[in-house]
């Protein structure tokens, strides 16, 4: 039987022994089809092979026919040739080279689903949601995710433009980007926000991230948290057996974390958690996310809103609700292949919808009395520089600077006072 590894987003696992595409499940006249078709093909390969005027390898031609054959299926599936396949170890890693963009391709066009934090494309202010039209004088209508990827990677220090359309304000902009290594950790800024709050943000699902967390989250406990703020805005997925781990983290033994649907019995499961008690299961728990967070983020938050675990802040995520299969091909290359969708426990299929959160928070814009928008970093008044001013002596300047950026985060804000609610719930409860 084929193995496979079930894969969400752009970080993939791939440990996996050379699998064959079996047949046997196609029905007798789906067969002959099918046998006929491939004759068809054997020839038009042929004649391009002997009457096109420039000469082509058998492999060229083998791989071209099977790009296009992934790219019309979905925007997820892809082929890739030994070298790409190979990338994708690197990718899980958590190190690799290009601007630091997660990209998919949605409503036809080329869409940023998030840039990695301290990445160039992050530093030169590419945002989620925005749509890339150029890739230097290339227009990306019509091009295959796979082929964007390639045009976007290259040497570190090289530099790549790229055009992109912002819906938000209707704009169009040229962005000069210069490629690096990309280093990606997982967690980032776990601390106590007052009153025994914990907040801890969540950057993808790779191999390592469920352990990552529950260290953190431990230091947290250690530290005094009571409750949990879970940042997974801009988290664009990753691998979902880590997904379902850390879901399983919050939820009590027997609820419902996902369930999967595909063409084959194979790809339908149902996992529910089975944490009989852990340390986590009682905290009062938001969960943020935006419209960079897809696919196991959007399983993680769909887990725990469904079972009224933890109340959603933000603005609605991405919508990817596909899961993807790595499948190796004998000669080194590999297929990523959409084999199944998800479902929240609810019920339903999140795929080119997305989750929209119980409190709806814009993000990083405030209303003034004249009904004018500002930026909420230009709002932060005299009073809060004053208090920071006083801490000087009492703290460093890295958590200065973090509790800056706490407070000109209107979305944290509005997630801080959510879990305050939960808290004065409780206790009317307990009286």
């Amino acid at each position: 039987m084929s193995k496979k590894t079930f894969v969400l987003g752009c970080a993939l696992l791939v440990l996996l022994a050379v699998s064959s595409v079996g047949i046997s499940q196609v029905t007798a006249p789906v067969k002959k089809d099918l046998y006929s078709q491939v004759e068809l093909f054997s020839y038009a390969l042929t004649t391009i092979q002997s009457e096109y005027v420039d000469e082509k390898t058998p492999q060229d031609l083998i791989y071209g026919a099977l790009r296009g054959m992934l790219s019309s299926l979905d925007p997820h599936s892809q082929f890739m040739d030994p070298d790409e396949y190979k990338d994708l170890k690197t990718e899980t890693e958590g190190k690799f080279g290009g601007l630091g963009i997660e990209i998919s391709i949605k409503d036809d066009l080329l869409t940023v689903i998030a840039p990695v934090e301290d990445s160039p494309a992050w530093r030169a202010g590419i945002k989620p949601g925005d749509r890339i039209v150029k890739i230097g004088h290339d227009v990306t209508r019509d091009m295959s995710l796979d082929d964007a990827v390639k045009r976007l990677r290259g040497d570190p220090g090289t530099k790549v433009t790229i055009t992109v359309l912002r819906e938000s304000d209707d704009s169009v902009k040229d962005f000069d980007i210069t490629r690096e290594i990309i280093h990606v950790d997982d967690i980032k800024e776990p601390h106590i926000i007052g009153e025994h709050i914990g907040y801890v943000r969540l950057t993808e699902f790779r191999e390592n991230s469920y352990n990552e967390l529950h260290q953190a989250l431990e230091k947290l406990k250690d530290q005094g948290a009571d409750s949990l703020i879970l940042d997974l805005r801009n988290n664009p997925g990753g691998i979902l057996d880590v997904a379902i781990k850390i879901a399983e983290d919050f939820l009590p033994s027997g609820q419902t974390i996902v369930s999967t649907q595909g063409r084959h019995s194979s790809e339908d499961i149902m996992a529910k958690s089975g944490n009989n008690g852990g340390d986590f299961l009682d905290w009062p728990m938001v969960v943020m996310i935006n419209e960079g967070s897809a696919s196991g983020s959007e399983i993680v938050a769909g887990a725990l809103r469904d079972n009224k675990r933890a109340v959603l802040v933000g603005v609605k995520s991405f919508g990817k609700g596909s899961v993807q299969s790595v499948i190796p091909l004998p000669d080194g290359s590999g297929l990523r292949l959409t084999t199944a969708r998800y479902f929240t426990p609810s019920g339903v299929c999140i795929n080119g919808i997305g989750i929209t959160p119980d409190v709806v928070v814009e993000e990083k814009v405030s209303r003034t009395d004249d009904g004018s928008d500002e930026k909420s970093v230009s709002k932060a008044n005299d009073d809060v520089d004053t208090v920071f001013s006083e801490l000087e002596h009492k703290e460093d300047k890295k958590q200065m600077e973090l509790k800056k950026k706490d407070q000109d985060d209107l979305q944290l804000q509005s997630a801080i006072n959510v879990i305050k609610g939960i808290k004065i719930y409780r206790k009317f409860q307990q009286k």
